[in-house]
């Protein structure tokens, strides 16, 4: 005779316990489900493990409290091996759902399989579980039941799959939300799997538990539910501060990604006015040409050369001259259309581009305009007071004619300018053919030049010679200028005064500069091997102090792959060129000084200095030019200016160096008015590294009182 069949109660407060722990699993196990899919694999592995952990015990605490809940009439307690078990099939569950949350897509076949895998894992671990409540006679199971709950487990799996994807759709003001009411709903599903089981368990009347030895159940729920709750808070508080942590970086990449953008904005902008740069200008000029080659596009340039702009510098200062170019920045702009491309190329020279329509007429127009708006009162100018200042502006007009490089059109356009003003300025005339042939040599110069940066055969090869500088009071060789050498293959050796300029007009100067930046580090680390510490001056242009961040980067760089000492390099800067766009050029010295490099003002008398802003600059030591040493034997006005440049040199603390220096008598006036160093033809003539080294190393110590004729063997092209 079968025993009677005890009728199953519960108690509602385990009740409502197990299912508050199926809901806070659920929404802990969505939460790990994010930062599974990390990319970087490390982690999500990390995170896959811990997730399995928590999440598997949260379920399977879950299930432990519900057969808590349930009320017998006999002391209960669960086989400890068994019950083992159990979590172990809890944790493998969570693992095959968290292995499918991390897919980047759920197909209907990978739904399919997960959620037969989940269901089957969840009825391993919960009628394991009740395999661990050790009765006799056994549990009498009702088929039926069991079968629903193994639907309702693969039906809740399945459930839980889509939703998690679909989470990931939503706004993330949303999902935060729709997690929790998610988690509500799979807790409720994960609650009615376990119940219906329990329903499907037929416990006889006078049934004895052979397992009451083991876990007892009368506080092993409460104990159960809270550490099973710590756990889950603790993984949903680390899960919460790795996301803020993710957010932020995401932030700071974010940032990053904006800061490099704007820092390549600055890149190709000039400092002081904000208009495009020779970068900027060289790169759209190039795809507007490739456009009037294959579309036939019109395409004209027009180059704006101020008249008269150094008197102002040199009348009001350099504050006033800064104002004057934005003022004409900005009239200028105001003249461009949306599509137009203004560049300025030098302290008084800017470049229209203008695309579309482009007839004669038409671009006469526009340059009237422009020489009209540049002719209005310019007032409010530092130093002037009152003074209304009136600019002219000598305009070349250069139109493409759909063949040969677009960089020719910079050429034409400003040897068109400068036809104005030879002419006397303040008008605009356009390129005509007789104009052609200094075009056509600067254009093949260019090119040439251009290949020889790229190392290509057969179109010549630069080299670095360098000049000693001889310290006046110890007779010892204190360092060299390296200055720059070009040997064409057709043309031989091309003078720096012809090629730089080119350099500078067709964009050049920048790769040039750098390669003088790299060689000469190149050379320092050489003559180190060799025995000998050189420091070596290199000329810095307007252009490379306009990109410092860009300039800097340089310098690092070459320090770094030579292993130089920065101490070992100076930077030369005419003066003129520390006074063009005055406030740009102190930014960058800053930062070159900051780096460790050596500073040097060159040709210094030639131009119109303000004492004030030199005293601010980081430069240790004034270059006086060669124009004034010249006169030294037979000018006492000569003699008096150089005696006062070096006097007040050493008053701002700098030492002096005379370059230029051909005679012996020469020699002896300087070092009479204790001029700090000389260089020139006297002591030794720009030769290459390899001649430099021998004659350091090999020439007798009274070299120095040597006439220069001892070296003409070492001459070059100066």
């Amino acid at each position: 005779m079968t025993a009677a069949v005890l009728a199953l109660r519960f108690d509602p407060a385990v009740v409502v316990l197990s299912y508050l722990t199926a809901a806070f699993a659920s929404y802990v196990a969505l939460d790990l489900a994010q930062r599974v899919r990390t990319p970087d694999s490390l982690v999500a592995r990390t995170w896959w493990i811990a997730g399995s952990l928590s999440m598997g015990t949260g379920i399977w605490a879950m299930h432990f409290v519900g057969m808590l809940a349930l009320k017998l009439p006999f002391l209960v307690g669960y086989d400890t091996a068994v019950t083992l078990l159990s979590w172990l099939a809890a944790v493998g569950v969570s693992a095959i759902a968290l292995r499918v949350a991390a897919q980047e897509t759920l197909t209907p076949l990978r739904l399919a399989v997960g959620a037969v895998s989940m269901g089957a894992g969840i009825c391993a671990m919960h009628y394991t579980g009740m395999a661990a409540l050790v009765l006799a006679p056994g549990i009498r199971w009702h088929w039926g039941l069991v079968a629903a709950s193994a639907a309702v487990a693969t039906g809740a799996a399945a459930a839980a799959l889509v939703i998690f994807f679909g989470l990931r759709q939503l706004p993330r003001a949303w999902a935060r939300w729709c997690q929790l009411v998610a988690a509500l709903v799979m807790g409720a599903a994960v609650a009615g799997m376990h119940y219906t089981g329990m329903a499907a368990a037929g416990i006889a009347e006078g049934a004895v538990c052979l397992s009451a030895d083991g876990l007892r159940g009368d506080n092993l729920g409460n104990l159960v539910a809270g550490a099973t709750f710590a756990l889950l808070l603790l993984t949903l508080v680390t899960s919460a501060l790795d996301a803020r942590s993710q957010r932020r970086t995401n932030r700071l990449q974010q940032s990053l990604q904006a800061a490099t953008t704007e820092l390549q904005e600055l890149a190709l902008r000039d400092p002081l006015t904000g208009l495009s740069n020779r970068q900027l200008l060289d790169d759209r000029l190039q795809h507007a040409a490739a456009r009037g080659q294959r579309e036939g596009a019109h395409l004209a340039l027009l180059a704006v050369n101020l008249d008269g702009f150094k008197p102002i510098n040199d009348s009001f200062g350099l504050a006033a001259g800064d104002q004057v170019l934005r003022e004409t920045a900005r009239r200028l702009q105001g003249l461009a259309r949306g599509h137009d491309t203004l560049a300025r190329l030098a302290a008084d020279e800017f470049v229209l581009m203008v695309e579309g329509e482009v007839g004669e007429t038409t671009l006469a127009q526009i340059a009237q305009r422009l020489l009209d708006a540049l002719a209005e009162p310019m007032t409010g100018v530092p130093g002037a007071g009152s003074q209304p200042l009136r600019l002219s502006a000598s305009v070349g007009i250069a139109l493409y004619d759909g063949k040969g490089p677009g960089e020719a059109l910079v050429a034409q356009a400003d040897s068109a300018a400068q036809s104005v003003k030879r002419a006397g300025g303040n008008g605009f005339a356009f390129f005509e053919a007789h104009m052609q042939a200094g075009v056509r040599e600067q254009v093949e110069l260019a090119r040439d030049l251009r290949a020889a940066l790229a190392g290509e055969a057969g179109n010549g090869r630069l080299a670095l010679h360098y000049q000693p500088k001889i310290a006046t009071a110890e007779g010892e060789v204190t360092g060299v200028e390296a200055l720059l050498r070009w040997n064409h293959p057709l043309r031989g050796a091309i003078s720096p005064v012809v090629f730089i300029p080119v350099a500078e007009r067709f964009g050049l100067i920048m790769p040039l500069g750098d390669w003088v930046i790299a060689e000469s580090c190149r050379q320092i680390a050489v003559w180190r091997e060799a025995g000998l510490q050189m420091r070596v001056a290199i000329n810095l242009s307007m252009q490379q102090l306009r990109q410092p961040e860009a300039l800097v980067r340089r310098f690092e760089t070459a320090l770094a792959q030579h292993g130089v000492d920065a101490r070992y390099l100076t930077c030369e800067i005419t003066e003129s060129v520390a006074m063009d766009d005055a406030s740009a050029t102190e930014r960058s010295l800053q930062r070159l000084a900051e780096l460790g490099l050596s500073l040097s003002i060159d040709d210094f008398g030639t131009g119109y200095s303000s004492l004030a802003y030199l005293r601010r600059l980081p430069v240790s030591q004034l270059k006086i030019d060669r124009s004034f040493i010249q006169d030294l034997e037979s000018s006492a006005d000569a003699r008096a200016i150089v005696k006062a440049v070096i006097e007040l040199a050493h008053a701002l603390g700098l030492q002096v160096v005379a370059e230029g220096v051909e005679t012996e008598g020469q020699a002896e006036v300087l070092r009479g008015k204790r001029c700090d160093k000389l260089q020139g033809f006297l002591f030794a003539r720009p030769m290459p590294a390899d001649e430099l080294t021998r004659w350091a190393t090999s020439v007798p110590d009274d070299r120095l009182r040597f006439s220069a004729s001892v070296y003409a063997t070492l001459d070059t092209t100066i």
